[in-house]
């Protein structure tokens, strides 16, 4: 049986991404020695920090 984790990820998203962006993606997991799924996720938090940022500087 698998380990107890604090923070369990039970969703799984997958996406289509062309030849290109996949050499792209290898290149940051070399680079990085990060995982898809980290890679992914960091992604996403720079967005929203993008996203919910400049949605900051309209209400001030």
């Amino acid at each position: 049986m698998g380990r107890m984790r604090e923070n369990p990820r039970y969703n799984v998203i997958s996406m289509r991404i062309s030849d290109a962006e996949r050499e792209t993606l290898e290149l940051i997991m070399d680079t990085t020695k990060k995982s898809v799924s980290d890679i992914m996720r960091e992604a996403m938090e720079l967005v929203k920090a993008r996203t919910c940022g400049s949605e900051m500087n309209k209400a001030a």
